[in-house]
């Protein structure tokens, strides 16, 4: 998800059209700032990821859908 908005531990993402309140808390070592792109599980930020390498995961992730979808 790309960063929107951060205030303090807490940040609003949105990745898709779908925006999420999202904890940096796991993060907090991590220079993190609005325009960012992190990988999130369960509402909390778990990695810091460069423009390519958020593409590259949303793409694997849409292939599995897409498979998953073609093999019901």
């Amino acid at each position: 998800m790309q960063i929107l908005e951060i205030e303090g531990f807490d940040a609003h993402c949105s990745a898709k059209g779908v925006t999420r309140d999202v904890s940096l808390f796991l993060l907090q070592g991590e220079p993190l700032a609005v325009g960012d792109f992190v990988m999130v599980h369960v509402g909390y930020a778990i990695q810091k990821m460069n423009a390519q390498e958020a593409r590259s995961a949303w793409e694997v992730h849409d292939e599995m859908l897409a498979a998953e979808a073609g093999g019901a």
